[in-house]
């Protein structure tokens, strides 16, 4: 088997008759058929072919392949935003009554996904503490379906043990499925510790300039073809443009993430030991509380640091304002550092209680560290914090 860095580069869809090096952009709707009998197969299933671009595309296919292979998946679907690919997989798999259990510690917009909207279906979901996963089977009820977790978590980079819920899944007879968005298929692979399925917001590392949005759910054969059929029916799927830009930055995913954890360790430890910092949390720092978890099921810490600035709201308002360099903005896994204050943008949307319960306080202050010099990402926080 060849190495990483060996499939996300030489992965690629059957060349055409250019013989081209790099595979071209498949910017059409539908395809045409030779005959009657032809497109009769098509649309029977008796063929694997491209018949519309909902269904499949060719830059799709080839973008699903390379995610397949480094997550060890047996098939996935390609979507046109993160969010769309949480709900397309979760919408797909659960029906009117069902149960999901999950991490408090999610996305703010997976998380009124699950409290403004599948409620209306009389879909429930209750949550557990991050740190705390023996509350888990206390949890479970009958119509349980789904255990679903992301780690590290969005924005206070806490870690769950990928090993421990896997058990209590498969003990359980729950589908299992990880948000896998701020480690990358290269740092941590869910599936090896029990995941059915695998999510990504392609928008964020895998792209890692900031340019597109996209989605990618892989894993369990079986439960694929139902997030496949209802996806194909639904219309969430990734545009050919999208899919082609994105399969070309999977070839440098590796080399990209190693300098953001090797930029984000450095900026962690230098804020450790900063004098107007309350705490920093990092997944790869030996003072973060599921350290070795960390190390057990990751190869690096990611590029997200979190941190509070000493002197509350008024003190983190003038951090943010002092930012010169670091980008101010809700994305992250960007080439460039943003800097992030999740309270009032990105988990804007939980109430108070909610967010001091998973850990978000009012002066948290998020930094996906970038590809920059990191003397010169130290320099400007340096200089905010002043």
């Amino acid at each position: 088997m060849k190495k990483f860095e060996t499939e996300a580069i030489r992965t690629q869809i059957e060349r055409s008759q250019n013989l081209e090096h790099s595979s071209p952009i498949y910017m059409t709707s539908s395809f045409v058929f030779e005959d009657a009998e032809d497109m009769r197969a098509s649309f029977a299933e008796e063929k694997e072919r491209n018949i519309y671009s909902r269904y499949s595309n060719p830059n799709s296919s080839e973008l699903i392949e390379k995610v397949c292979q480094m997550e060890g998946a047996e098939s996935g679907f390609a979507y046109a935003s993160g969010m769309s690919a949480v709900f397309s997989t979760l919408a797909a798999l659960l029906n009117a009554g069902d149960h999901i259990i999950s991490s408090k510690s999610i996305f703010g917009s997976t998380h009124s996904l699950f409290t403004q909207f599948f409620p209306k279906w009389n879909i429930e979901t209750s949550y557990f503490d991050a740190n705390d996963v023996s509350q888990i089977e206390g949890l479970i009820k009958p119509n349980t379906k789904i255990l679903y977790a992301e780690t590290p978590t969005n924005p206070g980079v806490d870690v769950l043990d990928l090993a421990v819920l896997g058990k209590i899944a498969k003990a359980h007879g729950l589908i299992f499925i990880v948000d896998n968005c701020f480690a990358t298929p290269y740092l941590q692979q869910p599936i090896k510790f029990g995941a059915d399925l695998v999510i990504h917001s392609g928008t964020k590392l895998m792209d890692g300039q900031g340019r597109v949005l996209a989605g990618i759910t892989v894993g369990n054969g079986d439960l694929m073809d139902k997030v496949y059929r209802f996806s194909r029916i639904t219309g969430p799927a990734l545009s050919p443009f999208n899919a082609w830009v994105l399969s070309r930055s999977l070839e440098t995913l590796a080399v990209r993430v190693d300098r953001h954890c090797e930029n984000a360790l450095k900026l962690a430890t230098y804020l450790e030991g900063h004098k107007k910092i309350e705490w920093v949390k990092y997944p790869f720092l030996k003072s973060h509380p599921n350290h070795e978890i960390a190390k057990k099921q990751m190869k690096a810490g990611g590029c997200v640091v979190a941190f509070e600035v000493k002197g509350g709201l008024e003190a983190g308002r003038e951090f943010f304002n002092g930012i010169r360099l670091l980008s101010l903005s809700a994305n992250l896994g960007d080439s460039r550092s943003i800097v992030t204050h999740p309270a009032s943008t990105t988990h804007s949307k939980l109430t108070a209680e909610e967010r001091n319960a998973v850990g978000i306080s009012d002066g948290m202050v998020r930094v996906s560290v970038g590809l920059e010099h990191i003397d010169d990402i130290i320099s400007d926080i340096e200089q905010a914090l002043g």
